[in-house]
């Protein structure tokens, strides 16, 4: 009776923090839609200053959950700023977790809150100037700046190959290298937002996430685990690739930012095989 108990208590570890963020998580949305609402008359700034706030409060608990509820191993390699930074935050993308491992990073030097998405749709329907407005909007008034952009414009799911083949068949046809374990970065969108915004930011932070456990001994792939199996401990290590680049190292010209962006998805592509 006693050990049964104990096991059941011991199962909830997994299931209480799933519980806690689906039960807070519409009071969240209703909260800001209604600051959202309201900011139509009040200043730019001060909505601003109070989203990044909430925001700042709501990730914190979920990342309390992620990274000392769950037991999943966290494994950083690179050395992380200890001071906050207007940054470019570009990744890999496998899982809505990956969203939690932006929080992860960015709580460490202070920065939460501070986050935005460019939503990159893999197609020629990419509204370059309405992205170039937003972002300019944002540069002028000094907004804190830790914009994450996942350039392959969906998730890598070895369970879609034909995402996955048409991503290789558009890397062999452009005479870029063709990859394995990462899809071919689109660049139009992080180029786009490191030339509008050059001038307010301080890096590029260049992250590569593997989940361990998704990579069998004979080299087939497994998709990452969702966001309610990373809560469930169905990964029990995270590996995270962090690179800081100046930007002094980032080419400016379109043919050579692509050239750039792709080498480092081939970096990518050989961290994901060598850490899963």
């Amino acid at each position: 009776m006693l050990l049964s108990l104990v096991v059941h208590t011991y199962s909830l570890r997994y299931w209480l923090p799933a519980a806690v963020m689906l039960g807070t998580a519409p009071a969240y949305l209703l909260s800001w839609s209604v600051w959202r609402l309201l900011s139509t008359v009040l200043p730019s700034r001060l909505y601003h200053s109070v989203d990044d706030r909430v925001y700042s409060v709501y990730q914190s608990m979920v990342l309390f959950f992620f990274e000392n509820y769950t037991g999943v191993e966290i494994v950083i390699y690179g050395d992380i700023p200890k001071k906050k930074e207007n940054v470019i935050y570009l990744s890999n993308h496998q899982s809505t977790a990956d969203w939690i491992i932006a929080d992860m990073l960015a709580i460490r030097q202070n920065a939460l809150g501070h986050h935005g998405g460019v939503y990159v749709k893999r197609s020629a329907n990419f509204d370059e100037k309405a992205m170039k407005k937003k972002l300019s909007s944002q540069t002028k008034m000094g907004t804190p700046m830790y914009l994450v952009i996942f350039p392959e414009g969906t998730r890598y799911n070895p369970e879609l190959k034909k995402v996955i083949n048409d991503s290789q068949a558009f890397a062999a046809k452009e005479g870029l290298a063709v990859l394995k374990h990462v899809l071919t970065p689109r660049m139009k969108a992080s180029h786009v937002a490191i030339e509008t915004m050059k001038e307010h930011l301080d890096a590029v932070y260049d992250i590569t996430v593997a989940y361990e456990g998704t990579l069998t001994a004979d080299g087939q792939r497994h998709p990452a685990p969702t966001m309610p199996e990373f809560l469930c401990k169905e990964c029990p290590r995270v590996h995270i690739h962090f690179n800081r680049l100046d930007m002094r190292e980032i080419p400016t010209e379109p043919v050579y930012f692509r050239r750039w962006l792709h080498e480092r998805f081939e970096i990518k592509d050989k961290v994901c095989m060598s850490s899963s």
